[in-house]
Order: structure tokens, then sequence, then C-alpha cells
């Protein structure tokens, strides 16, 4: 994985320098003072994963983050842990308190990994078309971004669609059933009886959940299998 390194501090630079060194799966492209260095960065070579500082001078990390159309994947390395929700609702791969050791270093790097993995998975496909839709909502048909879908919920005759620009879900008259069908084939797993879930939207896996930055939705035994399969063999 292609890296960037962005903080103000060069001994932290330094220190999250000679720990990607250590990693066989990262190369580092650049390490950054500040935030419009690593834009520049973004925009001359492909990266995949950025150690992100957020308070830096002129323009901080979430600033930073929440300026990118398509960001590469982010792990939050700071001394603030008041920002950590704010963060995770931005998606990021994890959050790393200063100061910290290899080892919690490499965990946040391994979940980088499984997750660049699951993406790359989903990308492979044979995409035969976008699929966006309609649904009916309220006696209007509102259009489904199928993109913008972070994950759904079934809710008997109904569904909810909990998209990432907007706050409240689509409510629309459908089963889940129904609704899989219309989805393009490998880019969400079904996690629970009553959920569907964006792979490309998932941060973290756990035994009986997984989640989207830090919404938790619940996995099922019945539906464990589905899980494992994205995930691969575990470390």
């Amino acid at each position: 994985m292609r890296c960037v390194v962005v903080d103000d501090e060069p001994l932290v630079r330094e220190l999250i320098e000679d720990h990607i060194s250590q990693v066989p799966f990262l190369e580092l492209v650049r390490s950054c003072k500040n935030a419009l260095e690593a834009m520049e960065t973004l925009q001359k070579a492909p990266v995949d994963l950025v150690f992100l500082d957020i308070q830096m001078p002129r323009l901080n990390g979430l600033q930073f983050l929440q300026s990118l159309g398509n960001p590469p994947l982010v792990i939050m390395v700071t001394a603030y842990e008041q920002y950590a929700v704010e963060g995770f609702n931005l998606q990021v791969v994890d959050y790393i308190l200063k100061p910290f050791g290899f080892e919690r270093f490499l965990k946040a790097c391994n979940r980088a990994a499984d997750l660049f993995r699951m993406k790359h998975a989903v990308a492979g496909l044979q995409p035969e078309k976008r699929g966006d839709f309609f649904v009916n909502v309220e006696y209007s048909l509102v259009k489904i971004v199928v993109a913008d879908i972070n994950y759904i919920e079934g809710l008997k005759d109904y569904i909810k669609i909990y998209l990432s620009s907007s706050v409240k879900p689509v409510l629309t008259r459908m089963s889940l059933k129904a609704m899989e069908a219309k989805l393009p084939a490998g880019t969400f797993v079904r996690t629970h009886k009553s959920f569907l879930v964006a792979i490309s939207r998932i941060t973290t896996i756990k035994r009986d959940f997984v989640y989207i930055g830090t919404t938790e939705i619940p996995v099922s035994a019945t539906f464990r299998e589905n899980i494992d399969k994205i995930v691969g063999p575990h470390r």
C-alpha cells in the first residue's frame, strides 16, 4: 500500500516513517509537514493510505479530509481524543492516540490492509451497470444512487436506506429481498436477516458486529459466513 504521512511535528513524522519501514506491505510515498503538501501529493501520485494528524497550521486534518472528493484510507494519528467521533464519522480506518508504540501502529495498518483488500475485491468485479434506481417515498419517486448507500435495514414490509449524503434514512415500502435483487452483485453483504451493508463502507469487523464509522450493525450466526468470505483467512 502506497502511503503518505501528514504531521507538523518532525519527530512524529520520523517515528511514523520508521514504523512504515518495518511493515512489509507499506511503501512511503512522501512525508508532509502540512495538509497543503499532502494535497499536492495526492494530486500527483496514487496514494492508498494516509497517516493524518489533526492539529496542524492553516488547514487541520479533519478539514483536509472533508475537502477530498474521493479520499484514500485514513488512519488518524493525534494527541487529541475528543475528535475521535468526528473522525470515525468521516470513516477513518483507525484513530491512534499519541504517544503510541509499534504494536498499536501495526494493528491499525493490518486493519487498513484488510479494508484495502476488500475494496479491491469489489473493484475487480465486472460492473454491468451502475445500478442507480428510484423508490416510492410518500407518493413521490426518489432516486437512490447505489454508491451513496451505507446500509439498508429491513422492517417487515418496509426498508430504511441509510445514505452517506443524508442524516435521515429513506423509508420505502419494499422487502429486503427485493432490494437485494436490485443491487449490483458483490457490492453488498447480508450480515443479518434485517441488514444489507455496503462492503466498501465497512471500517471495522468484529465477531458479532460490523461498523461503518461508529455505527454498529449486527452479524447473526446465519450470515457470519458472508463476512468470513470477504475478510478471508484471519491473521
